[in-house]
């Protein structure tokens, strides 16, 4: 089955989502630089990209850079004078995200910033940006309910929260789990469901990484 599922996604992401030379270039230098591959896939970054362009984002906040692989999707959707905050906690996988995200020309949209998020945050909400347009949480799943709460305070009504990876190779639906992972996803979902701010869903994907899936919430007023 899952040869299937690497077939079909092949077959979406040559006609939908192809990569570019700025794209095949950050993942390799990535690989290179023997960074977790953990990144979206093509398809993945191309519907990141369509939801901020559905957004008509202007201000996009991302909590897990990696090597800067789904940063560039998300600022390509973004206008001349877009800006991206991106916060990612090593300073080597940010490094590489830098290089990667300065040839692909968008180094003048995109703020990149080292160390752990929750310290990151704070000092982000300091300077009173204008509200991000839309947020996306990849980052450490034992902290995706605490991501959430800060993303609900540097957006406002109208903004979309997208979270990676929730499904956990089914281990979320496991209530009795004590993995930092599962907890942490199961608040963040629990939250969107009954948190009067948020309207959300989850959906469950399969392909080349496997058996996965992502929620998105939109803020309420």
């Amino acid at each position: 089955m899952s040869e299937l599922w690497n077939d079909v996604d092949d077959y979406f992401t040559t006609h939908l989502a192809p990569d570019d030379d700025v794209l095949e270039a950050a993942l390799r230098d990535s690989e290179a630089a023997q960074l977790p591959q953990a990144n979206v896939t093509a398809s993945q970054g191309k519907l990141l990209q369509l939801l901020a362009q559905i957004q008509g984002a202007r201000h996009i906040l991302e909590i897990g850079t990696l090597g800067g692989y789904s940063t560039i999707w998300l600022a390509r959707a973004l206008p001349p004078e877009g800006r991206l905050v991106t916060l990612e906690y090593s300073a080597r996988h940010a490094e590489v995200a830098t290089r990667n995200i300065s040839r692909a020309g968008l180094d003048h949209l995109v703020d990149v910033r080292v160390g752990p998020a929750l310290e990151s945050l704070p000092g982000l909400a300091d300077e009173n940006p204008p509200p991000f347009d839309l947020v996306f949480i990849d980052a450490d799943k034992g902290n995706n309910a605490n991501y959430l709460e800060w993303a609900l305070k540097l957006t406002s009504t109208g903004s979309l929260i997208i979270i990676d990876n929730v499904v956990r190779g089914g281990r979320v639906a496991d209530a009795d789990s004590t993995a930092d992972d599962v907890r942490g996803t199961r608040a963040a979902i629990e939250m969107i469901g009954s948190h009067p701010r948020l309207s959300g869903t989850a959906i469950q994907t399969v392909g080349t990484k496997g058996y996965d899936g992502f929620a998105l919430a939109r803020v309420l007023a």
